[in-house]
């Protein structure tokens, strides 16, 4: 009784950042009943995944960005427009893959500086200089794709990232054994990373769960990451998407919680003013968040370029919308200084599943969209209520 009153006031008062992957299990087990178990076989949690892939890279990005309090409706038609250009340097120009990758998020990067010094340095409001930047880069589409219309890569090297699977060394009963090494080495180091953060935690008399509980913890996530490693290793393994997804995750989670630059960027979310009186260079800080979402929205480009093995006149058309929609699902909040990486991660997988699922049941293409708004929509009214709650 002790240890249920414990997990349910564990639960009521960290829901914000439990909620997502509570809702993301409960739509999963769903959708595996409603299809029978279809929805859960391997070569669709292997597609839901790379077909996810694109949006939650830009998804991680724009998470960041409105956690300083700023939005950027570019970042889709930036994606499509870097698409082009790579496919335009591999097909026409004839550069290697290993050449055209960098200069693509170079490129990025220098799109998404120049977002931030027109809203850092010249004082535009993010709205109307990422809406100007919606406007140019789905003209600069037009431009590069209009003479040979849609772009056919025949680049094995470059399709292989949105189509590809890393190798194996051997096949033991239909199951890639690499794939399945590496999810039990994510699972000894969630383990070893966890009970070192605990015992810091103790150490500076910080407040943690019962040795019960945190047990409990270990056992569910790593259940969790060892049983999608099974369903992903019994198909074909890791995809190159999934390995970069889970690459961007690693670092911008390192970033945002164990550096002095991720803790300026919540400070400034959280309050610019006393941040600024803090030594802390806002301005600095917008155009460092806007610079990674324009890499971001390069490497979004890459993937969904090389899932499609070519570049189109509407690539990236609603990226920003169905990107912003999964930050905000994930938790990300609209006043500013709170959003998780992994959150914004859970909240492009909780969409993508209510696609992938709602496909499989044959469900109308109108339907889909209202019911993605209604889920965006709640998380929305489920942030404004939780910091009713806390203020």
């Amino acid at each position: 009784m002790k240890l249920l009153n414990e997990a349910r006031h564990l639960i009521k008062d960290n829901i914000r950042d439990y909620g997502m992957y509570i809702a993301l299990i409960v739509i999963m087990i769903i959708f595996s009943i409603l299809t029978d178990g279809l929805f859960m076989s391997s070569r669709n949690i292997s597609n839901l995944l790379d077909s996810a892939g694109y949006i939650a890279v830009l998804a991680v990005g724009v998470m960041l960005v409105i956690v300083i309090r700023h939005i950027d409706l570019s970042i889709g038609f930036l994606a499509g427009f870097l698409g082009a250009i790579a496919a335009i340097l591999l097909m026409h120009v004839g550069w290697p893959v290993y050449v055209v990758i960098p200069i693509i998020l170079v490129l990025g990067i220098l799109a998404g500086s120049a977002t931030g010094f027109l809203v850092a340095k010249v004082g535009i409001p993010a709205f109307v200089a990422t809406l100007a930047g919606w406007l140019i880069y789905r003209g600069a589409i037009l431009l590069a794709t209009e003479k040979s219309g849609t772009i056919i890569i025949n680049n094995d090297a470059f399709n292989a990232i949105g189509n590809g699977y890393i190798p194996s060394l051997m096949i033991v009963n239909g199951v890639h054994l690499l794939s399945l090494l590496i999810g039990i080495l994510a699972i000894i180091f969630y383990i070893y990373s966890t009970i070192r953060t605990r015992r810091n935690k103790i150490k500076y008399n910080f407040e943690v769960v019962s040795k019960e509980i945190f047990i409990l913890q270990l056992i569910f996530v790593s259940a969790i990451i060892g049983y999608i490693t099974w369903i992903l290793s019994s198909y074909n393994g890791l995809s190159w998407t999934v390995v970069i997804m889970l690459f961007v995750v690693i670092i911008y989670h390192i970033i945002t919680t164990k550096t002095v630059l991720g803790r300026h960027i919540y400070a400034v979310g959280s309050n610019p003013e006393a941040a600024h009186l803090s030594g802390i260079s806002v301005s600095k800080i917008t155009f460092l968040v806007f610079g990674s979402m324009g890499m971001l929205s390069a490497l979004s480009g890459i993937l969904f370029t090389s899932r499609l093995q070519s570049a189109t006149t509407t690539a990236g058309t609603l990226f920003e919308l169905d990107a912003i929609a999964a930050a905000f699902v994930g938790g990300v909040s609209a006043a500013g200084g709170v959003g998780k990486v992994t959150g914004a991660i859970i909240g492009a997988l909780v969409m993508a599943t209510l696609t992938n699922g709602m496909n499989l049941m044959g469900v109308g293409i109108a339907p889909q969209y209202i019911i993605r708004g209604g889920v965006l929509a709640l998380a929305v009214i489920f942030d404004v209520l939780t910091r009713r709650k806390r203020a």
